[in-house]
């Protein structure tokens, strides 16, 4: 992997590798794009192939920040933290506060939170070391674990990718298959059951799977056959790509809506949903819930105020769909230009500022 070049391709202003022998800290923080203000993006601990793997997944997860912090309205710019490690076996208090250490010597650029593989427990360690930290314990004033407001999020953009694909919002009576049992899929079934809605599930973890089927009456299927349900909505709330050449013409479902990151592998897998008249909820805008609830706390975290603006992902969706519709572009391509386009506004007005700033210097 050539990184400048990539870096260079992709617009990225900074990427900052961090080790801590005596804490086997190996890490990679990625920072996009700050133009809407400073990079926020969570801390994900995963077992890369390589540190090339986990380098690329940095970068490519950092510019996915930049476009749900754009998308979502907030005044942040995109960024995000791997995390080279099991996170089962290798985590240890050293480790998180010396990367909270690092964190703090980027001096506010880059503000974390707990992502896959991480948890409250580890943001409250990089607190330890840093305030540009956000998701820790409601104790110290935060709003803790942002896996339910995720999955509230979720939960309203699947309703409203459902009233594109049927004619209205009911979940009642619809069949959901569900990739993937973590915290926000469980709480996403939790809503999805309480409605009416008939889930199909599936999970690496049995453990997981009987939990939802316990719980919610849920259909169990083996991992590679959720693709082939006949079912309304297909929910993606694992990993990522899985929207792909293997997998799209498996498909039955008329909506793609889930939590996952990063759903289709490459773009053309969005092109080639909307040719077949599936409704695909972009990833970076549906699973928007956490890190508008996280984002609140920066201001002083207010439950009400935080989970009201959780509730215009409907919204935005809609002008999505609409966008889509009107014009017969993909809707990931609709949901880019939104967020493009108020990037460079901020970033035209910035620009003129810092002009005028200039000729009144010069003028003196």
């Amino acid at each position: 992997m050539e990184i400048f070049k990539y870096m260079q391709k992709y617009d990225y202003e900074q990427l900052v590798f961090c080790q801590d022998e005596a804490s086997g800290l190996k890490a990679i923080i990625a920072i996009h794009d700050t133009t809407l203000g400073p990079a926020l993006g969570g801390s994900r601990m995963w077992t890369y192939a390589s540190e090339e793997a986990a380098i690329e997944d940095a970068l490519r997860l950092a510019r996915g920040m930049t476009y749900k912090n754009a998308a979502a309205g907030l005044n942040l710019g995109g960024g995000k933290t791997v995390i080279i490690g099991d996170p089962f076996k290798d985590k240890n208090e050293e480790m998180f506060r010396a990367l909270g250490r690092f964190i703090q010597g980027l001096n506010g650029r880059y503000i974390t939170a707990e992502d896959v593989g991480t948890t409250v427990t580890d943001m409250d360690l990089i607190h330890e070391e840093t305030n540009y930290v956000t998701g820790i314990s409601p104790a110290f004033g935060s709003s803790g674990n942002p896996s339910p407001v995720t999955a509230y999020g979720v939960y309203l953009g699947m309703k409203a990718a459902v009233k594109e694909a049927f004619g209205n919002d009911s979940l009642e009576g619809r069949k959901v298959a569900v990739q993937g049992l973590g915290n926000v899929a469980y709480t996403l079934c939790e809503y999805l059951h309480k409605e009416g809605a008939k889930l199909v599930v599936t999970d690496i973890n049995q453990a997981a799977i009987d939990r939802v089927v316990n719980d919610f009456g849920a259909t169990a299927v083996s991992p590679d056959a959720i693709y082939d349900q006949d079912v309304d909505v297909y929910s993606p709330c694992a990993l990522g790509a899985v929207i792909n050449d293997a997998t799209l013409l498996r498909l039955k479902a008329k909506v793609v809506a889930g939590s996952a990151n990063n759903q289709l592998a490459q773009s053309s897998h969005g092109e080639a949903l909307h040719k077949m008249g599936i409704v695909y909820a972009p990833d970076y805008v549906i699973n928007a819930g956490g890190v508008i609830n996280v984002a609140d706390e920066l201001y002083g975290y207010n439950r009400d105020r935080a989970m009201k603006r959780v509730g215009s992902i409907y919204t935005s969706l809609e002008k999505i769909f609409e966008i889509s519709r009107t014009e017969n572009i993909p809707t990931y391509l609709a949901a880019n230009r939104l967020a493009e386009e108020r990037i460079a506004r901020v970033a035209k007005s910035r620009s003129q500022f810092l002009q005028n700033e200039k000729s009144i210097l010069n003028g003196r």
